[in-house]
């Protein structure tokens, strides 16, 4: 997820082996408990759709990707509605857990960091 600051410890933690071993455990057991597995969802559908630079990215997701978001996020739905998880068969695995949006929304923050660049540029005489 996203800071506030845009500081992550992720990129450290994947650089130093040992304790990515020690962290990594803890991690699955996190994303475990949190149960959006349980339901069906991938980590990204979990994004805020209200931002800006979310709505931008899902207009660029492919026509399958967008199909099967929909269907993760109406049949989650409907699971928290009869209050019940799916079955397990159909328990998202950890290898499935992807992320398919979050290379968009970098996309999308690089291209606005550009454009404020050039929207703020000065210029002057030589």
């Amino acid at each position: 997820m996203y800071s506030p600051l845009g500081l992550s410890l992720a990129p450290f933690i994947r650089r130093h082996r040992s304790l990515y071993r020690w962290i990594k455990p803890f991690a699955t057991w996190y994303a475990d408990l949190s149960g959006y597995r349980k339901v069906g969802y991938k980590y990204d559908d979990l994004l805020v759709e209200e931002r800006d630079d979310v709505q931008r990215a899902l207009g660029r997701l492919t026509p399958r990707e967008a199909y099967d978001r929909a269907y993760r996020l109406k049949r989650g739905s409907q699971s928290s509605v009869l209050h019940e998880n799916l079955p397990k068969s159909e328990w998202l695995k950890p290898e499935e857990d992807v992320r398919y949006l979050k290379p968009h929304v970098v996309e999308v923050e690089k291209e606005d960091k550009e454009r404020s660049a050039w929207d703020h540029m000065a210029v002057g005489k030589k």
